[in-house]
């Protein structure tokens, strides 16, 4: 029988729920004023920043001075890109595992998950030296294929949990019936595994559009997504609070519109075998 919880109870989680909502969302808050400040009012104390006038010239100066529609076009191709190539790999991987398991399938699993623990930089320069020779420096097919790479043990992780969930005597009725194992995974499987897969697919577009180490370190300017559009208003000068908050903005503003209109479908993903 479910516990039931207090009105107190009730009050305590919820606002400890929205405190722990408003100060993971404070900072970018304080962005998002900043971008309307001007460079002068952006570096004063909190309360003298609330109370100066608002102003859209941070804006207006980075729109003049970068060229935000082609780093957003590669953000776009980057994310997306590499979210097709990582889900085409893995649904079969995570197929495989999750109803063809053999003696090592966790130990893979293990190994997959540790390589995200490596730091990147461990691997930096034979990337580079390999992304060199193979003329993939500044282009969007090699960050395309290192978002891939980077995001593909979560991927594979997600997908084996959601498909542990679906009954295997579906699967064996469909081979029963003549179904092939492309069909099985296609008509079969992929349709019972819609909410998993989209929430997979919705991670991964948001890991893809924030990765800032290697969009730094493998382009410079034709490939280069909004991450780098965002470094590029730190100079040897210093930091211009203002515009740095403005390119802040128009960066992070098409993944929060994403997340907040998918909010829904990802908790669902999220949550999909939870409850029997």
């Amino acid at each position: 029988m479910a516990r039931k919880t207090s009105p107190t109870q009730r009050a305590v989680v919820t606002v400890a729920a929205w405190s722990i909502g408003f100060l993971i969302f404070l900072p970018i808050l304080w962005t998002v004023i900043l971008s309307f400040k001007s460079e002068t009012d952006a570096i004063r104390t909190p309360l003298q920043v609330l109370s100066a006038p608002w102003t859209t010239a941070s804006y207006a100066e980075v729109q003049a001075r970068s060229n935000y529609g082609a780093h957003f076009m590669n953000s776009v191709i980057i994310s997306v890109g590499s979210t097709v190539l990582a889900l085409i790999v893995a649904i079969p991987a995570a197929w495989a595992m999750a109803f063809q398991p053999g003696r090592r399938t966790k130990d893979l699993l293990m190994w997959m998950l540790s390589t995200k623990m490596m730091p990147a930089v461990g691997v930096l320069i034979p990337i580079y030296l390999m992304f060199r020779d193979f003329g993939l420096l500044d282009t969007r097919i090699g960050l395309t294929v290192v978002m891939t790479l980077i995001n593909l043990p979560i991927v594979v992780w997600m997908l084996y949990t959601y498909f542990r969930e679906i009954p295997s005597e579906i699967l064996e009725a469909a081979r029963m019936d003549g179904a092939s194992l492309g069909k099985e995974i296609l008509y079969v499987l992929t349709p019972m595994a819609v909410p998993g897969i989209a929430s997979t697919l919705l991670l991964n577009v948001i890991l893809a559009w924030n990765e800032a180490f290697w969009t730094l370190q493998l382009t410079t300017s034709k490939a280069a997504p909004l991450t780098a559009f965002i470094a590029s208003y730190s100079s040897p000068e210093g930091l211009f609070y203002a515009k740095l908050s403005a390119a802040s903005t128009m960066a992070i503003a098409p993944i929060l519109i994403l997340g907040w209109f998918s909010q829904k479908q990802l908790v669902r993903g999220l949550t999909f075998g939870a409850v029997k």
